[in-house]
């Protein structure tokens, strides 16, 4: 894999964590205050706590939510990228086998960078049935 793609992965799995930990730190945010609101009117000790306390409280849900939302969705990412990446390998190795190689590392990545050519190939329209002729 060379360096672009990784790069391109690598803000990818950036990206899904951040908006993530953000709706999971908005989710537990609310719940932290909603049981904040819930204490304080219902239980007098926790009513003669301090705001700076309540606060405190709010914020470490906050965090368990930002922490636990993108930790989940970051090893959801990269398992559903093990599994692709299973399912390819499984691919190139039936495929060298029947063209009598031997799948080693090496082989593997050749396989995948031919695969990517013909993609390539097939995606790019022909030129002749573009114009028209």
């Amino acid at each position: 894999m060379d360096r672009a793609r990784r790069k391109e992965e690598l803000d990818k799995a950036y990206e899904l964590q951040s908006k993530a930990a953000m709706i999971g730190a908005a989710r537990y945010t609310g719940v932290g205050f909603g049981l904040a609101v819930i204490g304080h009117y219902s239980w007098p000790l926790f009513r003669r706590q301090t705001l700076a306390f309540k606060g405190f409280l709010v914020s470490a849900f906050t965090i368990f939510g930002l922490v636990l939302s993108a930790e989940s969705a970051l090893l959801s990412h990269e398992a559903e990228k093990r599994q692709i990446e299973t399912q390819l390998r499984r691919e190139a190795r039936i495929d060298l086998a029947r063209r009598g190689r031997v799948a080693t590392e090496t082989e593997i990545a050749r396989w995948k960078e031919e695969r990517v050519q013909r993609m390539q190939a097939e995606s790019q329209p022909d030129p002749q049935t573009a114009s028209g002729t």
